[in-house]
């Protein structure tokens, strides 16, 4: 499978995983122009079957949808059968958000650890993982208060790799409160100590979370950290991930609107901020009636 312009690395080895485990084996013989709907529809039905969710089978799906559809245009097929083949339902789950109380709790937790800022940035600003460990000292605009998402950190094909934004959206400049930008100052003097430290081992890239001799960090160490961190705060279900959900709640919870939302995590669409914050609605809903309600009664 060829890398698609615009395609990260990461996704492509996920998409050549998805090839090797599920699609070549049911459909590696078959000649492209003898595949027909049923060849994908047992396809599909065998692999829900097996016990895969949901969300992998319909990605599945997709990935054999979209390659057919190169070869539509190609003139290699006459018609994209897999069209014709209706993917599983995907039913959104419930996910468990935090509180301010254990969020609280998390910041306690975390005070004075090595990774504070990290942890804060992902609570506050909403950024991803690989966000942040791509972030620069040069990104930070500590007199306006504003910080901005360049590049990404990720691990593809063996080696770590700064890759731009996913989307245009992805790429884009968020506020930083004051206490965010607090603890920011903080971890630069500790970095300038260990820059110290190190002597002529420290690498210079410029990085804002970087390792104890400035180069990147490995994401997965990152997450093993991650998980001695919310043992530490009694948050054993809290994945790294969720603190950029949290921020987006919390955002919502306290008037901002969804758009402001949306350009604050970088989504390419405001359906998908509503989609995936529906349980803040509610809430919203209950202060805005509430609101209206104060001005016309008093």
């Amino acid at each position: 499978m060829k890398r698609r312009q615009g395609t990260r690395p990461l996704t492509l080895r996920g998409y050549r995983q998805l090839i090797k485990d599920h699609v070549k084996p049911a459909l590696g013989r078959k000649q492209l122009d003898k595949l027909a709907p049923t060849d994908v529809r047992r396809l599909v039905e065998a692999k829900a079957e097996s016990g895969l969710s949901a969300a992998t089978v319909k990605q599945i799906h997709g990935l054999i949808r979209n390659a057919l559809a190169d070869a539509e245009r190609e003139e290699l097929v006459h018609r994209n059968v897999a069209k014709l083949v209706k993917p599983p339902a995907v039913r959104r789950e419930e996910a468990r958000v935090l509180t301010i109380e254990e969020a609280r709790r998390l910041l306690a937790a975390i005070r004075d650890d090595r990774l504070e800022a990290f942890w804060i940035c992902a609570l506050t600003l909403g950024l991803r993982r690989g966000e942040l460990l791509g972030l620069r000292w040069e990104d930070i605009d500590f007199g306006n208060g504003l910080l901005a998402v360049r590049q990404t950190l990720q691990r593809a094909d063996g080696s770590l790799q700064f890759v731009d934004p996913k989307t245009d959206r992805s790429r884009r400049v968020v506020p930083a409160p004051e206490p965010t930008l607090a603890v920011l100052r903080r971890h630069r003097w500790a970095q300038a100590a260990e820059q110290l430290a190190a002597g002529k081992r420290w690498q210079d890239l410029g990085l804002v979370f970087a390792s104890t001799i400035g180069t990147p960090i490995e994401p997965g160490n990152l997450s093993t950290r991650w998980r001695a961190t919310r043992k530490k705060a009694g948050l054993d279900w809290l994945r790294l991930h969720d603190l950029r959900h949290a921020c987006a709640s919390f955002l919502l919870a306290s008037g901002a609107s969804p758009r402001t939302v949306m350009k604050t995590l970088g989504h390419s669409q405001i359906g998908l901020t509503m989609n995936t914050y529906t349980h803040v609605l509610p809430d919203i809903e209950r202060a805005a009636v509430d609101a209206v309600a104060r001005k016309l009664f008093g």
